[in-house]
């Protein structure tokens, strides 16, 4: 449980369309309250999906080759088999012409409240889903579990945390980092999404087929 929630965790929290916005928004006016509402309600949606699971399930994986056990490891395939045509496609389109999307340009004027409904839609879901069917295998009866559960919502939400931290403490130079992220991301973001959707892709569908086998 603990290196696939890692994986998935990391692929969180480097996606780059949602880290994008992120940067936009907090290099808004005002924009250190909207991205923590961005972070929180962020947080709050890999919480409440974890803590769902675990009422579910009580902590407890179900039985190997029941329809519960075969439906989480189906979920992960799913997702990994998404993820594997989603980086092919954007690796067969890379370098070719790509917009912003013209509700970006509008970011600097969201209010708090709206930057948090932003966080909730931007959420990469699938990879959410992979990691509470990750969850529902693994047997939760200590608590360096629990932890690990923390952690995993700490790491898909660390991109954001840093940045933010990072706007607090040093805003003059955290203005100036911004800008270069904001570029950076623009101009490597299919290659990051390739090599993201590719390695936990295949990754996911090597793990769920062996599970299934």
């Amino acid at each position: 449980m603990v290196l696939e929630l890692l994986l998935i965790g990391l692929v969180i929290t480097l996606e780059p369309f949602p880290l994008i916005a992120f940067v936009l928004v907090l290099s808004s006016d005002r924009g250190v309250r909207k991205a923590l509402a961005f972070i929180l309600a962020w947080l709050a949606c890999l919480v409440a999906v974890i803590a769902a699971v675990l009422s579910l399930t009580g902590g407890q994986p179900p039985a190997p080759r029941t329809a519960s056990s075969t439906a989480a490891v189906a979920v992960k395939l799913a997702v990994g088999v998404g993820l594997i045509v989603y980086g092919e496609r954007k690796r067969r389109a890379a370098g070719g012409p790509r917009k912003t999307p013209a509700w970006m340009a509008r970011l600097h004027d969201v209010s708090s409240w709206t930057a948090a409904g932003l966080a909730i839609l931007l959420q990469p879901w699938g990879l959410v889903a992979a990691g509470a069917a990750t969850v529902v295998e693994a047997e939760l009866d200590s608590v360096a579990a629990y932890f690990v559960l923390l952690g995993f919502c700490l790491l898909a939400t660390a991109s954001q945390l840093t940045l933010e931290l990072h706007a607090v403490f040093a805003p003059t130079a955290a203005g100036e980092r911004l800008q270069r992220l904001r570029h950076w991301l623009d101009d490597n973001q299919d290659r990051t999404i390739v090599v993201l959707s590719l390695s936990l892709g295949f990754w996911l569908v090597g793990k769920s087929i062996s599970q299934l086998v």
